[in-house]
C-alpha cells in the first residue's frame, strides 16, 4: 500500500480508499489503479476481513440449485446482495438435514457475513443451530412462530386451494393430486391444503386419486403413471412444476389430452410452466419476491443486530394458462337490483 501510494503521488489513506472501493476523485482513482497495476498489487481479502470483521460474502443454501424455483430465488437474492457490494456463495444441500445443520454450525467460522437458507424439513437440530448462529440467518420457509429467526414464507395450503377452486369452477370433480414427500414442510402443507379444499367444495376424498413421489421430474412422471394406472382423473394438481411436467408427459403418453380430458395445474410458476406445450397453469408462490425480501431482511439484520425477529408472508396467486380451462366465474353473492350481473365476472388469474 505504501508503494502504491508513493507511485501514485497520493496519501496512504487515499490509496486505501480507492483500493477498497470507497472511491475518490476521478484523477486519484486513475492514478492509484495505474500504480497498483504497475506493481501487481492485489488487496488481501483475508487480511481486510480480519481488520473490518466483514467478508462481504452472503451464503445461500437450498436443496437443489438446478430446480427452477431456486434459480428464480437465487437471481432475486443475488441482485440485492450485489447492490450492497457483496457477493453470493451458493450451497446445494440435497435436502439433507445433516448437510444443512453442518452448514449452519460452520457459520461459527464466520466465513460469510450472513446466510439465507431454505430447508424443506425443519428439525430441532435446525432450530438449535439457527438460534446458536453467530452471524445473521434468514429462513425462507415455514418456521414455528417462536423460533426467533427472521423468516419469509408463503401459504402453499391456500395455493393448492386456489388450484382446486379453479378446477371445481370448470366442472372437474375427479381431481387427483401428485405430491412430494409428506415428511417435508411443503409436502405436508400441500397435502393438507388439497384435502381441505376438496372438503370445502363438498367433494369426497378418493385416496386412489392421490400419489406421492418426489419434487423432481422423473419421480413426478413415475407417480403420475402409478395414479393413471388405477384411476381416471379429469384434473391433476401437482405439488410443483417439475412434477407437473412429468405428469404432462405421462398423460400424453397415456393418450389423455390436456386440458380436454385432464386439466393440469402445477405449483411455483417457474419458467418451465411457460416453456411447456401446452403451457402449464401454475400457482405462483412468489419465489423471486421471497428471495428478494429475505435478502433485504438479512442486510437489515447485519446493519442492526438488535432488530426484533421479523416474520413475513408472500401470498400465492393462480396463473391460468392452456393446461387448464380458462373460465369466467360469476360472483356467488346476489346482485343488487338493476345491476348488470356481468359487472362481477372476472377471469381467475
Amino acid at each position: 500500500m505504501h508503494t502504491v501510494a508513493a507511485r501514485a503521488g497520493v496519501s496512504i489513506a487515499s490509496a486505501s480508499r480507492v483500493l477498497n472501493g470507497v472511491g475518490g476523485s476521478a484523477e486519484t482513482v486513475r492514478r492509484v489503479r495505474a500504480a497498483a497495476a504497475e506493481v501487481g498489487y492485489v488487496p488481501n481479502a483475508i487480511a481486510r476481513s480480519l481488520q473490518s470483521q466483514r467478508t462481504d460474502l452472503i451464503a445461500l443454501a437450498v436443496e437443489d440449485i438446478g430446480n427452477p424455483v431456486y434459480v428464480a430465488m437465487m437471481r432475486a437474492i443475488e441482485s440485492v446482495v450485489a447492490a450492497s457490494g457483496r457477493q453470493l456463495v451458493v450451497h446445494a444441500t440435497g435436502g439433507q438435514v445433516d448437510n444443512e445443520t453442518a452448514l449452519l454450525r460452520r457459520l461459527a467460522h464466520r466465513y460469510v457475513d450472513g446466510m439465507i437458507i431454505s430447508p424443506i424439513r425443519i428439525t430441532d437440530a435446525h432450530l438449535t443451530a439457527l438460534v446458536d448462529s453467530p452471524v445473521p440467518v434468514v429462513v425462507i420457509g415455514q418456521l414455528p412462530a417462536d423460533a426467533g429467526v427472521d423468516n419469509v414464507r408463503t401459504d402453499s395450503r391456500s395455493g393448492v386451494g386456489l388450484a382446486v377452486a379453479h378446477l371445481v369452477a370448470a366442472g372437474r370433480r375427479q381431481i387427483g393430486f401428485v405430491n412430494g414427500p409428506l415428511d417435508t414442510v411443503p409436502g405436508a402443507a400441500r397435502d393438507a391444503g388439497f384435502r381441505t379444499a376438496l372438503a370445502r367444495h363438498g367433494i369426497t376424498l378418493d385416496e386412489t386419486l392421490i400419489e406421492v413421489g418426489d419434487f423432481q421430474y422423473a419421480a413426478g412422471r413415475a407417480a403420475a403413471e402409478r395414479l393413471l394406472a388405477r384411476a381416471r382423473p379429469d384434473a391433476l394438481v401437482c405439488a410443483n412444476d417439475l412434477i407437473a411436467v412429468g405428469a404432462l408427459h405421462a398423460l400424453l403418453a397415456a393418450g389423455r389430452r390436456v386440458p380436454e380430458d385432464v386439466a393440469l395445474i402445477g405449483m411455483d410458476d417457474t419458467e418451465l410452466a411457460e416453456m411447456m406445450f401446452p403451457q402449464l397453469s401454475s400457482v405462483s408462490l412468489g419465489s423471486a419476491s421471497r428471495g428478494r425480501r429475505a435478502a433485504e431482511l438479512l442486510l437489515e439484520r447485519i446493519a442492526d443486530p438488535t432488530l426484533p425477529p421479523r416474520r413475513e408472508q408472500v401470498a400465492p396467486d393462480l396463473v391460468v394458462r392452456a393446461s387448464s380451462p380458462d373460465l369466467v366465474v360469476r360472483a356467488a353473492s346476489p346482485q343488487p337490483s338493476g345491476q348488470d350481473p356481468r359487472a362481477t365476472e372476472g377471469v381467475l388469474r
